[in-house]
């Protein structure tokens, strides 16, 4: 067999393909010619043009445009709409590094028109690559009439999509648990939050804090430990944190339920009191010395490098479920009864103590199991009655929390001269952070383990 000495050329035979689909109106026919047919509508899910479309788009086109080309091949009528995202933090961070701004500067160096125009040129900077691209490709979608985010006209559509929802009464105010950017002033995608260099080790300030057993539960607690109502005077639930900052949001409590928790006698490391401390038992060994185990309580001195401890009692975590404690750093109460133990079902014993501390505010598991149990969240409210956390949308504590009132939640949110501000408010030799405050706090008031 003989083979031709003239090679294939894709491009080649691709180029002479467009050109035929071109001329002969192949794409538009395919829809055309089955008008009345049942339809199968297809509209783009649209991406933004401020960027340059690369190869995962090309396979996430390759399979939308197979399902199309597919339900035609069915007899299908499939109109497939193109379309343009022009909303979103992208566009708007693209634009205020090109002309060097931030968000506080929007009004002031520049008016909102401005801006908004700015952003419209930047969204649509590299269209002709996408349409280029689209072409190339064979991705058949009408290109001539998409639909685009910013136009008033689908803005309006939205809009009268809402209204029609609230006339059915199908919109309801609710919260959600969102990643949230204190810098650029809104809520963060999960694309967005996969971005490349957006997750990287960094040293961080965390706490085991104490919260006291509450009177009102000691009964409950002699019978389950089998202990007297003195050894309770100080019994503490102890639960680890790497974000001290959400400790005066703390409403609940979270323990697995089928986990063995223990009742351990000892003292305070820095307090050197004596107290009881419940936590998983499988994670006493991360807590506690096993050289120390053998110790006399009463011959502990404050200061030895050792400390004794010795297991009391021991429950399965169900059992835990309901008993109350004192809340922790009282700076606002909730409107209905909170501080007490509730079952999650993402408490392990791979770290912490087995116990998690729960602000619904600040995390999506606690918002759930906190919602499931009748846990409310501390929230400081409006003149309107609307909800918000203990911190701002700037990253800031609110009024509420006295100690710390008006501070950013955390360190990598202050420049350089801002710390050094604070550094001279704090009369200290070097700035310490709030996560750092909080845990120094908790120590000296006993309540830090």
């Amino acid at each position: 067999m003989k083979y031709s000495e003239k090679k294939t050329e894709l491009a080649e035979v691709g180029n002479e393909i467009q050109q035929f689909w071109k001329e002969n109106k192949v794409f538009e026919k395919s829809v055309d010619s089955r008008e009345g047919k049942p339809t199968f509508t297809f509209y783009e899910g649209p991406p933004s043009a401020n960027g340059t479309p690369g190869i995962h788009h090309v396979m996430g086109r390759t399979v939308k445009d197979i399902f199309c080309r597919f339900k035609t091949m069915q007899g299908f009528q499939v109109k497939r709409k193109g379309g343009w995202d022009t909303h979103g933090l992208p566009v708007e961070l693209q634009v205020e590094k090109e002309l060097g701004i931030t968000k506080e500067d929007i009004g002031k160096k520049i008016t909102v028109e401005q801006y908004n125009q700015k952003c419209r040129e930047a969204v649509m900077k590299y269209k002709s690559q996408w349409d280029d691209l689209t072409v190339k490709m064979g991705y058949w979608v009408d290109l001539d009439h998409p639909y685009i985010t910013f136009d008033n006209n689908y803005i309006e559509s939205v809009w009268y999509l809402l209204k029609e929802f609230y006339k059915k009464d199908l919109l309801y105010k609710g919260y959600t648990i969102q990643p949230y950017s204190p810098a650029a002033g809104t809520g963060l995608s999960s694309h967005e939050l996969n971005q490349p260099g957006t997750y990287k080790d960094v040293r961080d300030t965390s706490a085991v804090a104490q919260f006291k057993l509450a009177e009102s539960s000691k009964p409950k607690a002699e019978g389950l430990f089998k202990v007297t109502k003195k050894e309770l005077d100080q019994t503490f639930f102890i639960a680890w944190t790497t974000t001290p900052w959400t400790l005066p949001s703390n409403s609940a409590l979270a323990v697995g339920e089928n986990i063995d928790y223990v009742l351990v006698s000892t003292f305070n490391p820095y307090t050197f009191l004596p107290i009881h401390v419940i936590l998983a038992k499988a994670l006493v060994g991360k807590y506690f010395s096993e050289k120390a185990k053998d110790l006399s309580l009463e011959e502990y001195n404050g200061g030895d490098k050792l400390i004794p401890f010795k297991i009391v009692g021991e429950v399965k975590g169900k059992d835990l479920v309901g008993i109350e404690y004192e809340q922790l750093m009282p700076y606002l109460q909730p409107d209905v009864p909170a501080f007490r133990v509730i079952a999650g079902d993402f408490v392990s014993t791979e770290d912490g103590t087995g116990i998690v501390h729960i602000a619904p505010t600040f995390g999506a598991d606690d918002a759930r199991v906190a919602k499931q149990a009748g846990i409310p969240s501390i929230v400081t409210k409006d003149d309107r009655g609307n909800e918000f956390p203990l911190v701002d949308k700037r990253g800031k504590f609110t009024k509420e929390v006295t100690d710390f009132a008006g501070e950013y939640v955390k360190e990598a949110y202050l420049t350089d001269e801002e710390k050094e501000i604070e550094r001279k408010k704090q009369g200290r030799d070097k700035y310490l952070s709030v996560d750092e405050r909080i845990s120094i706090k908790l120590k000296e008031a006993n309540r830090a383990f």
